[in-house]
């Protein structure tokens, strides 16, 4: 499975290199990702272990029958794990990063179990910091075979 993992790293997604750049360094109002990591039987796009949040992104390959089948197996495997699920559509990511990102905060920011004790996280949670990438300039970036691997 961990070799696995380092193949797919190597070969992202145009949509999971986007992703990716707006997630890496703990862009994300501080929160570590971590790409393509291993857990079970599967490979997850991104994962954030401190939330148990898991990222994926779905192709064309996963709107039919047989990969509906197949996500809903491995979402059901998941959450009995405790890990919480956004799935999000390659196009939506390309075409609505913002709207991509602000439900992935969203998501961080509900707690996945509350506290017995009430009050929930005792970290305060804002949107300041929450888009430290330049867009414009990641997607000038992209348009650049150099740097991102067309897949």
């Amino acid at each position: 499975m961990l070799e696995a993992a380092r193949q797919l790293r190597k070969t992202m997604t145009n949509a999971e290199q986007l992703l990716w750049e707006c997630l890496r360094k703990k862009q994300l109002d501080g929160y570590r990702f971590r790409k393509q990591h291993p857990i079970g039987a599967y490979v997850l796009d991104f994962f954030c272990a401190s939330e148990k949040l898991a990222i994926e992104l779905d192709g064309a390959q996963h709107g039919t029958a047989e990969g509906l089948a197949k996500d809903a197996q491995r979402t059901a495997w998941l959450e009995e794990q405790g890990i919480r699920v956004l799935r999000f559509w390659n196009a939506e990511v390309m075409e609505d990063i913002d709207g991509v990102l602000g439900r992935v905060w969203e998501a961080l920011d509900s707690p996945s179990q509350p506290s017995p004790l009430g009050g929930g996280s005792k970290r305060k949670r804002t949107r300041v910091g929450l888009m430290q990438v330049e867009w414009e300039q990641l997607l000038t970036a992209m348009q650049s075979p150099r740097i991102w691997h067309l897949r």
